[in-house]
């Protein structure tokens, strides 16, 4: 299954292409809610929800004060824009 180019806006992708490419950077479906992922990387940790409209990212124990960072993108952004501000950390 390949991606439509990065520069496509993310509602231009089908569900399971989404699922491939948060699976391609390392991220985990959660089994009980198949709307939740979850990805670790070696300075950072974080939840990923597919809501209806926008994507929602909760970094967990972000930053030097170990607070909780939640950000929302709007599916209208390319696939790219998201790519770089979701898994560039918090």
């Amino acid at each position: 299954m390949s991606l439509p180019s990065a520069d496509t806006p993310l509602y231009n992708h089908p569900l399971p292409e989404i699922e491939q490419w948060l699976r391609n950077h390392g991220c985990q479906q959660d089994q009980a809610q198949l709307h939740c992922w979850r990805v670790q990387q070696p300075s950072w940790k974080a939840e990923i929800w597919l809501d209806v409209d926008q994507i929602t990212v909760r970094y967990l124990k972000a930053g030097e004060d170990s607070l909780e960072i939640q950000r929302s993108f709007k599916y209208s952004l390319t696939r790219q824009d998201i790519e770089d501000a979701v898994f560039a950390g918090p």
